[in-house]
């Protein structure tokens, strides 16, 4: 089977480690590179071997003969790059937050749909190694029907030195990390019937909230509490953008912690295993938990488009965690609790 041909759209910060992890994947080849800042998009292409590079959406689309487009811009441009790529009937790959606002994201999942293009969300955080490994354990059920769960990523990682407009947006961490954690939820527990959200804001040169907390009902049994937060304060267990989990189940718990080792306990006892990620030439710890994780997502999406089986983070999935996002931010302005329905709209 030839490689599929891919067009990348941008050139900025985390650019650079999914054209990295594309190299990962054998079957997808970046023949060309857009960014709207000609230059900037030309040094990353020089750094990746990418043969061609535009400063116009339209000609590059128009010009390449390709099979899916990577859309790695800032939100706000999202739609329509996804637009203009189902309009030419290419299949679309789109970082997250998928959107800035829920109608924008709803209607590019729907643009997707019309135009009979598979339409994915690069939706990397479950594809970490210890996550996959505790839904394993979860799925094996020693320790029963979970009904508790606290999910943490509470880091003292400057966020604002890598990506500086991120002190500019209106709302930060539940749409940056909320879009993670949220998901995570959905996928280890099943869909929520209820949300109510708490957000603060410690750093006082930002305009969005670094601190939230969402408490969900899910999958008509257990109670998640989500933490997540960039206070970038002193930390006992701060150990770059590590996710904490902990669950209680009807026979047992189970508890993903610090540097990679998950515990579990039942009446045999308690057992312990560190599930590391692996690490590529360009990177390293600790950056290795997310970067491996970016190329074990690409797999997944790559393995889709070649005819295999579904991938796990298609817009038909994601649009349900943005749908909480949202949520989450309607529940910290209005103090109420948002209840859903089966089908993942409000009630």
């Amino acid at each position: 089977m030839s490689d599929l041909r891919f067009a990348m759209f941008g050139a900025g910060w985390f650019a650079r480690f999914q054209l990295a992890a594309w190299g990962e994947v054998e079957g997808a080849r970046c023949v060309a590179l857009y960014n709207r800042t000609r230059s900037k998009g030309e040094a990353l292409a020089r750094e990746f071997g990418v043969p061609r590079v535009y400063d116009d959406p339209e000609a590059l689309l128009d010009g390449e003969r390709l099979d899916f487009v990577d859309i790695v811009t800032h939100p706000d441009t999202h739609g329509q790059f996804v637009r203009q790529a189902a309009a030419r009937g290419l299949a679309v790959i789109c970082q997250k937050p998928m959107a800035s606002t829920l109608a924008e994201a709803e209607g590019m999942v729907e643009a997707c749909r019309k135009a009979g293009v598979p339409y994915f969300v690069h939706e990397n955080w479950r594809w970490q190694t210890p996550m996959r490994h505790l839904k394993r354990l979860l799925d094996e059920g020693s320790i029963g029907t979970p009904f508790r769960a606290r999910i943490d990523m509470v880091s003292g990682y400057p966020p604002f030195d890598d990506q500086p407009y991120l002190r500019e947006l209106e709302q930060f961490v539940l749409t940056d990390m909320g879009s993670h954690i949220l998901d995570v939820a959905r996928w280890l527990f099943g869909e929520a019937e209820g949300l109510s959200c708490r957000t603060d804001r410690i750093h006082t040169d930002i305009r969005g909230e670094d601190v939230a907390t969402v408490m969900l009902r899910m999958g008509g049994r257990t109670t998640v509490v989500c933490n997540m937060g960039y206070p970038e304060h002193h930390l006992e267990h701060d150990r770059f953008l590590e996710t904490y989990v902990f669950i209680e189940g009807t026979k047992g718990s189970v508890e993903l912690g610090p540097d990679y080792w998950i515990r579990v306990t039942t009446e045999s006892g308690t057992h312990s295993r560190r599930y590391p990620p692996p690490t590529y030439a360009w990177s390293a710890p600790p950056q290795d938990l997310v970067d491996s994780s970016i190329v074990d997502c690409h797999a997944n999406i790559l393995r889709a488009l070649q005819g295999g089986p579904p991938a796990e983070t298609t817009g038909e999935d994601n649009i349900k965690t943005v749908r909480l996002v949202f949520a989450a931010y309607d529940s910290a302005a209005s103090g109420d609790t948002v209840h859903f329905s089966g089908t993942g709209g409000r009630r």
